[in-house]
């Protein structure tokens, strides 16, 4: 299967673990305009890949993100000049959205994405962070929503994703102070879902967790995710409506019978891409 070849981040695919770095450690992987596109190309590449079961998205460099590239706030306003104000502003507003979809293509990709942070992740980063499955840091991670400190309203997803994932109270005090919080802090509160001692026990850690899912149904895996997403923001009868009609039509699956067979058999189960 052929690996995309991209600017700005870096794809590698082994034993079903498709790696997604961004790759722009001179600038401390500040993310530009490509990025965010790119961003989105890898997660659509990630779904439609039979043999990439999982994604593991990580960084190059001594951080992991620093935030938007504050060139970007030129590229928007060259690319939606315009003599009437209004008009202007129309597409200064797709801009942000489109923007927007970039980070919530990691929702909408089928397989579950995996975060691994070391040192700094700020701003868009934490955009990006919130939108994966899971997310691990080393105890020299630590993450700030910095919009608030640079006169901008977050929004790219940080304000309607972080208080679901640490709580509204907290979700606020980040977003307003623009503090510091510290790796071992991020675990306390739910932001990670564990904190490692170095980066080095952190790459370990987060590569079993990856080979760990790679080996479970993809089929499961991939409902799973849609259920989990799908409960979020529905309520709870809705979801149940919802994954019987999903069980319906997925549950009779090659997997699940060869998930039977490998129990009577005492091997672990094999499954296709």
């Amino acid at each position: 299967m052929t690996v995309p070849d991209m600017d700005t981040l870096a794809i590698s695919l082994q034993d079903g673990v498709a790696r997604i770095a961004l790759n722009r450690p001179d600038k401390a992987n500040a993310i530009n305009l490509r990025m965010w596109d790119e961003l989105r190309e890898a997660m659509r590449w990630l779904t439609r890949t039979d043999a990439a079961r999982v994604g593991v998205l990580e960084a190059r460099g001594r951080h992991f993100c620093a935030g938007l590239d504050l060139a970007t706030f030129d590229e928007l306003q060259a690319l939606t000049q315009d003599a009437c104000e209004g008009r202007a502003r129309e597409r200064l507003r797709e801009h942000i959205l489109d923007i927007q979809d970039t980070v919530t293509a990691i929702e909408r990709c089928t397989k579950p994405v995996i975060a691994s942070v070391h040192a700094a992740c700020v701003g868009g980063g934490i955009d990006i962070i919130a939108a994966c499955d899971l997310r691990y840091c080393s105890e020299a991670a630590w993450f700030c929503v910095k919009e608030i400190d640079v006169g901008l309203v977050a929004d790219v997803g940080t304000l309607q994703r972080l208080p679901k994932l640490v709580g509204e109270g907290l979700a606020r005090e980040m977003a307003f102070t623009g503090r510091r919080v510290s790796g071992a802090e991020a675990q306390g509160m739910r932001l990670v879902n564990r904190c490692f001692s170095n980066d080095a026990a952190l790459a370990e850690g987060v590569d079993e967790v990856a080979r760990t899912l790679a080996a479970k149904s993809p089929l499961a895996l991939r409902g799973t995710k849609h259920m989990l997403n799908h409960a979020r923001d529905h309520r709870v009868a809705e979801g149940l409506d919802h994954v019987a009609t999903w069980n319906a039509a997925m549950l009779y699956s090659q997997d699940l019978r060869e998930a039977v067979a490998a129990a009577r058999e005492k091997r672990a189960p094999v499954f296709r891409d």
